[in-house]
């Protein structure tokens, strides 16, 4: 039955993933080195978004290994104007500190472009995913895991979402690079 459960949210997770191309409402968090990071410091840049946390057993290891491999990619094509966000899904159990020592385990080519947030409870993020992302979070109350969608989102330079792509497997990190910068010659 828990299969099946897990079957079903990730159809719905893969459904309302295909929606985009809204604009996000302004928020301001705390990212990993205890700034705050908002929608309005934000603008002016394209960025990638996406949803993960420290204790995952699953997916977030993978997409943070996934978005360490993009930053890779655009620094070899010598693209600097960008940030990249990732949304704690489990915000009470995420302190800076717990999120700044899991970023520490990933080769990442520039961490002051990283912004990992968290300062918001969980039913926040989870209205937040649906409101701005179309994407699901939801706690499981069975285990300290939260289920949420894999996606990468391109943000354009006034925080609407321009494009999504799978983070998990099969990631088009060429894809990504070359609309994150078209995003940045406009």
């Amino acid at each position: 039955m828990r299969h099946l459960r897990i079957a079903l949210l990730m159809g719905l997770i893969l459904i309302l993933s295909a929606c985009g191309n809204q604009s996000i409402e302004d928020f301001s968090y705390t990212d990993h080195r205890g700034e705050q990071v908002s929608l309005d410091s934000l603008k002016g840049k394209p960025w990638l978004a996406t949803f993960v946390f420290t204790n995952c057993e699953t997916v977030c290891p993978p997409m943070t290994f996934n978005m360490a491999g993009i930053q890779e990619k655009l620094v070899e094509e010598g693209i600097e104007d960008y940030k990249i966000v990732a949304f704690s899904v489990d915000p009470e159990e995420d302190t800076p500190e717990k999120m700044q020592e899991y970023l520490g385990n990933f080769s990442v080519p520039d961490e002051s472009k990283w912004h990992l947030l968290t300062g918001y409870s969980q039913e926040e993020i989870a209205d937040f995913a649906v409101d701005n992302f179309k994407a699901l979070v939801k706690d499981d109350p069975n285990s300290d895991q939260v289920v949420h969608g894999t996606s990468f989102y391109l943000m354009d330079a006034e925080g609407a979402v321009a494009n999504n792509y799978d983070g998990y497997t099969d990631v088009p990190v060429d894809e990504i690079a070359g609309d994150l910068n078209e995003l940045i010659q406009k």
